[in-house]
């Protein structure tokens, strides 16, 4: 898999780049701090998971190489499609509501924050993923994906830039440049895995 080529023809990781530098630069201009921007980043992986949802409904074929349900291999049928489909929104929706708990230990919303700012910035985001998914959805439709890849694949995606910015906010919380540091790792984990995901190569 070449991702040097891959990014060159992928106008969405293009996008995804400037929805991340448009937060970064958001961010620094207004001053806001680290959980101010994981409200940003969570909203950004609920988009990414309802997309993801819709992806796996939207497949015309697939295959189901390597997965299992109940520890049994399963046939590529459409009552399969629509099982990992429900229960995938189900886990993934399940595993943010406790990430949305713990962001409300946090930091309260609306008690202080840059409501108008950080809305904007994640309807950036859904600008940005609901062009990548009309821009990827031909690749789908052309080939015979692996539906337990697809949907194990958003997990591998969000985590990596999750954790970044969790631990990376005890070293940032004081300062700009580390700030800065860690949102712009963030930016080239989503960027990296989001090459990944819609690469030709991932059959």
């Amino acid at each position: 898999m070449n991702l040097s080529r891959h990014f060159h023809t992928d106008k969405s990781a293009t996008i995804l780049i400037i929805s991340n530098l448009f937060t970064i630069i958001f961010a620094i201009v207004e001053k806001w701090d680290i959980g101010e921007i994981m409200w940003i980043y969570w909203a950004q992986s609920v988009i990414i998971g309802c997309f993801n949802w819709k992806r796996i409904l939207d497949l015309k074929q697939f295959s189901t190489e390597g997965f299992y349900v109940n520890k049994r291999p399963v046939k590529p049928t459409r009552a399969t499609q629509r099982q990992t489909a429900w229960f995938f929104l189900f886990h993934y929706g399940f595993f943010h509501i406790g990430y949305l708990i713990f962001l409300l230990r946090e930091k309260k919303p609306l008690s202080g924050m840059p409501v108008f700012g950080i809305a904007v910035c994640i309807l950036t985001f859904l600008v940005n993923h609901s062009f990548s998914y009309w821009h990827n959805r031909q690749k789908d439709l052309n080939r015979t994906p692996n539906i337990g890849a697809i949907m194990f694949f958003p997990y591998a995606r969000i985590i990596p830039m999750h954790l970044t910015i969790i631990f990376g906010s005890h070293y940032a919380e004081n300062s700009r440049g580390a700030l800065v540091l860690f949102l712009g790792l963030k930016t080239l984990a989503d960027v990296i895995m989001h090459m990944v995901e819609h690469s030709d190569a991932r059959r």
